[in-house]
């Protein structure tokens, strides 16, 4: 039997096969990216479930893998499907903007239109006097809904463009004030699933 001119077998083999892997490692790849972030964040049903899913898909692409051998093809796929798997999960995990982040700005400029301008968004903040390297410094602390990073980093580059800051992941919340906002309907479905580590 041929497909345009070319046998079945060799399609099955250098096509078909390699294919199924890389969109089987894709898959499985990006769900271990998603399911890592979600542990990180205290999602503990969501992520044993995805766990689930994808050590089945992965078993599944191991066992072609494990009969065609001597199959380059099938390994070139493998290792292809690995790392897009890696910049999937990456991207979808920014595009779900789940949980929270903490932006720590410290400026030696005046900072009392940034920390205004923060208010008026209805941002809570907290900013305190402090020693730096070279004088006194303005530090500004501020816990935000990963969704509105962006427009606080667009804030902080406008009034005070050459100040320093940092973010990082936060993995529990307790109270504060943050603005209203139309979530997402996965990321607000993911946020209401989420188990909250209880306070000591």
């Amino acid at each position: 039997m041929e497909i345009i001119g070319i046998p079945f077998t060799d399609l099955y083999t250098w096509v078909l096969i390699p294919l199924f892997i890389v969109i089987a490692r894709i898959v499985d790849v990006s769900m271990g990216t998603l399911r890592i972030i979600f542990v990180a964040r205290g999602y503990r049903f969501l992520a044993p479930a995805l766990g689930f899913f994808e050590v089945i898909i992965w078993l599944l692409a191991i066992g072609e893998i494990m009969k065609n051998l001597n199959n380059p093809a099938a390994y070139i796929a493998y290792g292809l499907g690995f790392a897009l798997g890696n910049y999937l999960g990456i991207i979808l995990e920014d595009r779900l903007s789940i949980g929270q982040v903490i932006v720590r700005v410290i400026t030696n400029r005046d900072a009392s239109q940034l920390v205004e301008a923060l208010k008026q968004k209805n941002f809570g903040i907290t900013s305190i006097n402090a020693e730096g390297a070279t004088g006194g410094v303005k530090l500004i602390f501020c816990i935000i809904n990963r969704s509105r990073l962006t427009e606080v980093i667009e804030l902080i580059k406008h009034f005070n463009p050459n100040a320093f800051y940092s973010i990082e992941d936060v993995r529990s919340v307790k109270e504060g004030i943050f603005p209203l906002e139309n979530p997402g309907f996965l990321s607000s479905h993911l946020n209401a699933m989420k188990v909250r580590r209880k306070q000591k």
